[in-house]
């Protein structure tokens, strides 16, 4: 007996809904071919060569920082070297400066002594 209604042989079947798109597993899907960079869209491409010109760009100029950072640590090596003779200089001329005071205190003392009047067209 046949609940169905339907004759033995024939058994009827549901249509399916997804079998227009043909949809085959084992062929590559367009998703997958997003990614070959010769079957891009040409607004990708674009994209990529722009990249690429700015990764470039950004290579070159961290190379230009580098270089300038060195040679500014070697400007500051010879400004550091030029302020030390700098200071050393201040310090001959310091001690050359007290040394003519001390021989001009003596050299007073002597005229002092021996009565020659001091005047002041003498620069000291």
């Amino acid at each position: 007996m046949n609940p169905y209604q339907f004759y033995q042989g024939y058994v009827p079947q549901q249509t399916d809904y997804y079998m227009n798109y043909q949809y085959n597993p084992y062929q590559p899907q367009q998703v997958q071919d997003q990614f070959d960079p010769d079957r891009q869209p040409p607004q990708f491409q674009s994209l990529e060569r722009r990249i690429n010109a700015l990764e470039r760009q950004n290579e070159q100029q961290s190379r230009e920082l580098n270089r300038q950072n060195q040679e500014l640590r070697n400007l500051r090596r010879e400004l550091n070297q030029t302020n030390q003779e700098v200071n050393r200089l201040n310090q001959v001329v310091e001690r050359h400066t007290r040394r003519l005071n001390r021989l001009n205190q003596r050299l007073r003392a002597v005229e002092n002594r021996l009565n020659i009047p001091f005047t002041a067209e003498d620069g000291f």
